[in-house]
């Protein structure tokens, strides 16, 4: 490997430029006045340990969405025009056939819920069995002649 070989894992992120006029208006998102107003002006380590240690919202973490509902289990989403590709005409689709394939994967060492999607017509008589299905999936399998257990 050369020099020139070397790419970054990720994206360079900029920083925001702000308070260059706009919508933003009086502080631009920079707070108030004094220390925090300054550039370059930040409060010491130390003070911030300091603050960051008063409770404010307690009992959700950083990101409220993802832990006031952290039980829920979303299913596997899995296209028609995926089935259309891996399937031939007469097999049965069902969570295990699918992990057999390489399609879907566990969760948690679990076996996920999956949810099949009617993007794409289907041309293959099918059976499905074990997964969740939207209306229009289910309308297409029985147009080609294929049936929902």
């Amino acid at each position: 490997m050369q020099l020139h070989q070397l790419k970054p894992n990720t994206t360079r992120k900029d920083a925001k430029r702000i308070g260059r006029g706009g919508k933003r208006g009086k502080t631009s998102g920079k707070g108030g006045k004094g220390q925090t107003a300054r550039a370059g002006g930040r409060p010491r380590p130390e003070m911030r340990d300091i603050i960051k240690r008063i409770p404010k919202l307690r009992g959700h973490g950083k990101n409220r969405a993802r832990t006031v509902n952290n039980e829920r289990v979303l299913p596997e989403v899995v296209n028609l025009k995926v089935l259309e590709a891996a399937f031939v005409a007469g097999d049965t689709v069902s969570p295990q056939t699918l992990m057999a394939k390489g399609i879907i994967t566990t969760k948690k060492g679990k076996m996920p819920k999956v949810k099949i999607l009617g993007t794409r017509e289907l041309t293959k008589k099918i059976t499905l069995s074990g997964s969740i299905f939207s209306e229009s999936v289910k309308a297409k399998i029985e147009k080609t002649g294929g049936s929902v257990l």
